[in-house]
């Protein structure tokens, strides 16, 4: 799997090179500037971009255009962010198309070896990996709307862990509940947030975050 590496820190670069060779990832490129970047994604064609937030020239979010600009170019590329911080509105912009192969997570969780090599592999398989300080900044903010407030404590527990990327069988694994028990949460989420169900793990991710979307727009 090749994937363009975007980090302007030499030391975080080169550990996160080592990492993903370490997992048998071939690194297409590694580069450290926005226009660097934004050439690597146009030639090289990688089947993964890990890509830093803020890169120069700006420092402020010229890796995040850079990958949004690349996904408009080649729909569908698999792109995962890395941010310092928690900032909602990359989450949300890098959400919008809706088209799924997308994760975002903080810094912190790079040196968790096995949760940052399944997140690069879930996002470039098409699928979601939001980081859960994310995941809870969304849900709190959107808690005391009329339709979120409906949820069930565990069918919140439920939904946090679907809008990371989990499965049904994970979400069971984590919950220490049956998987049939899962697929009855699920269904009353998304009855309760006015949404189809589906089995399509990415596209009722993408619809429940969508939801949260549209009402951070309202705020």
């Amino acid at each position: 799997m090749r994937v363009v590496l975007a980090e302007d820190l030499f030391l975080l670069r080169d550990g996160l090179v080592r990492l993903l060779e370490a997992y048998d990832f071939e690194i297409a490129a590694a580069v450290d500037t926005g226009p660097d970047l934004s050439r690597a994604l146009a030639e090289l064609k990688p089947d993964v971009a890990v890509v830093d937030v803020r890169l120069p020239p700006s420092f402020t979010d010229e890796g995040l255009q850079c990958a949004l600009a690349a996904r408009r170019a080649r729909p569908g590329l698999p792109v995962l962010v890395l941010s310092q911080h928690v900032e909602q509105l990359y989450a949300r912009e890098l959400l919008a198309d809706g088209s799924g192969g997308v994760g975002y997570l903080l810094k912190d969780r790079v040196f968790d070896a096995d949760q940052f090599i399944d997140a690069v592999r879930r996002v470039a398989a098409g699928g979601t990996a939001m980081d859960p300080q994310v995941i809870s900044q969304l849900l709190n903010r959107r808690a005391q709307d009329k339709p979120m407030g409906k949820l069930t404590p565990r069918e919140r527990e439920v939904m946090e862990l679907m809008a990371q990327g989990r499965s049904n069988a994970a979400i069971a694994t984590q919950l220490f509940v049956t998987e049939r028990a899962v697929a009855k949460h699920t269904s009353n989420i998304f009855g309760k947030l006015g949404l189809p169900p589906s089995d399509d793990d990415n596209r009722r991710v993408l619809a429940v975050l969508a939801y949260l979307d549209r009402g951070h727009t309202r705020d």
